[in-house]
């Protein structure tokens, strides 16, 4: 088996199956084969020390036997970046947009109906958890690069936001005595979003530059629509039951004079 890797015409690296003999040229010392052992298995994949890999076209040529063949391919320089500046601002946007609806939603629950202190104390405590999650992850994902840090901020970004659901019901039922199809649409259009955000996340992981980048943002953009419908819902009900009883709740009063 001979194999020759060349770039722009120029041989860079060699090897000769006959007396496993490899050839390496000056300016690309480091090269080297990725696994030596898989040649029998057609894979001839070249490791080079970045500061060699310099942008160009490259080939690789294998012959074997009475068989030859030739590959080319591309070397591009990356900004470094996993996701764009633009698509990294709008994700934190999202994520602050979730935090800022859900935080508004609480304030006009907590204006219009009494909430029991204990109740209040733990969607209090939820919701900060999730904020500092989420800010934690996001200074970690806006950072250039494609690492376990960048990807490790992603997943604090996303994951956390499945705390919104059960904490939407909880809203929901301080305002309703009994959630309404309205209310139940509302946290499955949250529950859909999450659903499509996570298997956002999962697809971009692996990849870099991310090819489904827009589904993530798609699933956040969902789960922030739902917020903010969930937030003027929740106001209107609010206005319109300033001076009535709550959805769920009927009660009869009964008056009676006795006359003497």
């Amino acid at each position: 088996m001979f194999v020759i890797w060349k770039k722009q015409g120029e041989k860079i690296f060699s090897y000769h199956g006959g007396n496993k003999k490899l050839n390496t040229y000056p300016s690309f010392s480091s090269a080297r084969f990725l696994s030596q052992a898989d040649l029998i298995k057609g894979v001839a994949s070249l490791v080079l020390r970045s500061a060699e890999a310099t942008v160009g076209n490259y080939s690789c040529e294998v012959t074997e036997s009475n068989r030859e063949g030739e590959l080319k391919m591309e070397l591009k320089n990356s900004s470094g970046s996993w996701f764009l500046l633009v698509e990294r601002a709008v994700i934190i946007s999202l994520m602050c947009l979730l935090v800022i609806f859900c935080a508004a939603q609480l304030s006009v629950i907590g204006l219009k109906y009494e909430i029991e202190s204990q109740k209040k104390v733990c969607v209090i405590v939820a919701l900060v958890i999730f904020a500092v999650v989420a800010g934690v992850g996001a200074a970690l994902f806006i950072q250039d690069g494609y690492t376990v840090q960048n990807q490790a901020g992603l997943g604090l970004t996303v994951i956390p936001t499945v705390i919104l659901i059960p904490l939407q019901y909880v809203m929901f039922g301080i305002v309703f005595d009994s959630l309404m199809q309205a209310t139940l649409a509302l946290i499955g259009l949250k529950l859909l979003g999450f659903i499509i955000a996570v298997v956002g996340f999962a697809l971009c992981v692996p990849a870099c530059p991310p090819l489904h980048g827009s589904v993530l943002i798609a699933g956040l953009a969902i789960m922030a629509i739902g917020s903010l419908l969930s937030l003027a819902y929740v106001f209107i009900m609010g206005s319109r039951m300033k001076d009535h009883p709550r959805p769920g709740n009927h009660y009869l009063l009964y008056m009676s004079i006795r006359v003497i």
